[in-house]
């Protein structure tokens, strides 16, 4: 008698896998629409950085102001990310992930009433808490559909929409800011804050209906397809030893993955908080050219992404592919940092590092799930974020300290490179034994 397995190995003389086929097809129907939601989830969470440029001018705000607004965010995700992505799990994906982006839409297109330091930090904490669980709710979601074998690929495209996000966002966030500055008695800031806003909930509500929490409920597979799928999720689950719900808030080798990704995501926000600040420092004022020069970075850093995935699968390694992004990424901050003003060098090193960084983010998300299952992957997915996140508080907060004490952004930029050094160090204590895949 045959099993699933045996039915899903590709026959002779045929060109494709079968399995290959069955995962293509949940690829277009999944990462699409998940991507499209990360895209407005980061563009909402960022365009802070572009609203910053005008912002800070017109409500007299010093960069120590606002790196504490942008890191107050992260104050309120930290706190509530991992009872929000418990939540999910009991409630489903598809009802959590609408809740979530409605409700920070609306936050998001409230921040154009901001007019104090107190407002802007009061609205930015809610934004965190809004957003909560959002990114480890669809990671624990594509888990549950692929194995930790074709983690790699699917991570990085999902994930190209943080760089993708500042491909489409900082030329849009330019244009808005450049264009609409002054109409109907509104600045250019705030034209950003409502255009970015209100398609979230438009995409939030649409989530709702297209969603399916789980793939016995997929009315787009066949039978035999859902069959397969669940043989391999469920295989796979057997090889993994942390089950339980508090295994993944109290096992030693979470806490090391937690500090590894937050290492990794002070890099991630010093690109994301900082970047068109760093192009400015070359000499560029202009909002429209700021906007379309930030997107060089994030489109080549969408190529590495994906490509390093690629390659990742493909070998069956991760501990590498995650480590040498990290370590180009810090070449390019100090590249970066010795030729500020000099913009032929600084943007080739931007691009570097935002490469790199990028890469490193993406990588990392193969490393959680390759060793959870069940309500610890839950529990744990949401742990890691929520200790990485701790640096999107941490990165600009600090860097604004520094930039305002240093009257210049390089010391900042130096702090990032060595705490990137300092987490590809960290990769390497990770079990090679726990990242293995037949």
């Amino acid at each position: 008698m045959t099993t699933i397995a045996d039915r899903a190995r590709p026959l002779a003389g045929t060109l494709a896998d079968p399995e290959d086929i069955i995962y293509r097809k949940v690829m277009i129907r999944l990462i699409p629409f998940l991507f499209l939601c990360y895209v407005c989830s980061y563009l909402n969470r960022i365009n802070v950085s572009f609203a910053k440029l005008q912002m800070a001018q017109d409500l007299a705000w010093s960069d120590a102001v606002y790196g504490l607004g942008a890191g107050m965010f992260f104050i309120g995700y930290f706190a509530f990310e991992v009872p929000s992505n418990i939540i999910m799990y009991r409630v489903g994906a598809r009802r959590w992930i609408a809740r979530i982006m409605v409700t920070w839409g609306l936050i998001s297109a409230g921040m154009m009433f901001v007019n104090t330091p107190m407002q802007f930090y009061v609205m930015r904490f809610l934004l965190g808490v809004a957003e909560a669980g959002f990114f480890p709710a669809i990671l624990l979601y594509l888990s549950q559909w692929f194995p930790s074998s074709r983690a790699a690929k699917v991570t990085a495209l999902f994930m190209a929409a943080i760089p993708m996000s500042g491909v489409i966002g900082a030329p849009l966030s330019g244009w808005i800011m450049h264009s609409l500055s002054g109409v109907q008695n509104l600045a250019g800031w705030q034209w950003l804050f409502i255009l970015e806003g209100l398609p979230t909930i438009l995409v939030g509500m649409f989530a709702y209906f297209y969603l399916t929490d789980r793939i016995e409920d997929a009315r787009w597979l066949s039978n035999e397809e859902k069959r397969v799928l669940r043989h391999n999720i469920d295989r796979e689950s057997k090889g993994k030893h942390l089950h339980r719900l508090m295994d993944g808030l109290s096992d030693p080798k979470i806490w090391l993955l937690s500090f590894i990704y937050l290492f990794f995501t002070m890099g991630l926000y010093g690109v994301s908080f900082w970047l068109p600040t760093l192009i400015q420092a070359s000499g560029i004022q202009d909002s429209m050219h700021l906007g379309l020069l930030t997107a060089i970075p994030y489109g080549l850093a969408t190529v590495a992404m994906v490509l390093v995935g690629k390659s990742s699968d493909r070998f069956k390694e991760r501990r590498w592919h995650l480590a040498i992004p990290g370590v180009l990424a810090a070449v390019g901050f100090l590249i970066s940092a010795s030729f500020q003003s000099n913009l032929l060098i600084s943007l080739p090193a931007l691009c570097l590092a935002t490469m790199g960084v990028m890469t490193t983010i993406s990588m990392f998300w193969t490393l959680p799930p390759a060793i959870l299952t069940g309500a610890a992957a839950a529990t744990g997915i949401a742990l890691a974020n929520s200790i990485g996140s701790a640096s999107g508080f941490i990165s600009p907060f600090a860097m604004g300290m520094i930039n305002s004490a240093t009257e210049n952004t390089t010391s900042g930029i130096v702090m990032l490179s060595v705490v990137l050094v300092a987490g590809c160090c960290l990769v390497f204590l990770v079990p090679k034994r726990l990242l293995s895949y037949k």
